[in-house]
Order: C-alpha cells, then sequence, then structure tokens
C-alpha cells in the first residue's frame, strides 16, 4: 500500500467508511504514497469493511502459493 510502484502495472487500493472527510484524508494519504486518483476504488460505507478485512485471508493464499508479497489487485470491469 505505501510503494504501489513496488509491483508493475495498474492497480486498485480500496477505501470504505461513514466518515467522508476521513475517507478523503485516507485518499490523501494514498496519493502522497504514489496511488492515483483513479486507482483508489470508494467501496461506500463501513458496511464494505467486511470484505476488505476478509481480503487479508485471499491476501495469505496467494502469498502461499507465490512465496512472495509483490503482487497486487486489478479492479477490470
Amino acid at each position: 500500500m505505501v510503494d504501489p510502484a513496488r509491483v508493475s502495472g495498474e492497480h486498485d487500493v480500496f477505501v470504505c467508511g461513514n466518515d467522508g472527510g476521513a475517507k478523503a484524508e485516507v485518499a490523501k494519504l494514498l496519493r502522497s504514497f504514489g496511488w492515483p486518483e483513479e486507482r483508489i476504488v470508494d467501496l461506500g460505507d463501513i458496511s464494505a469493511a467486511r470484505g476488505t478485512e476478509a481480503y487479508l485471508l485471499f491476501w495469505l493464499c496467494l502469498y502461499g502459493a507465490t512465496g512472495t508479497s509483490d503482487f497486487n489487485i486489478r479492479l477490470v470491469h
């Protein structure tokens, strides 16, 4: 998350929450890390946090399968 250029190509990062000001601050922080605005995906209110928390389980599976943490996710639609 803090170094989006570490993995080549385009990938996305996700935010969610009930406080618009807090999400704006998080997006500002992510942009300072190098995330382009269009790659910061707002998933909506705090109810989406359950999905982002569950992503850790998927991440661990990917890490175990690849043996590296140098990967990321791209939302294609």
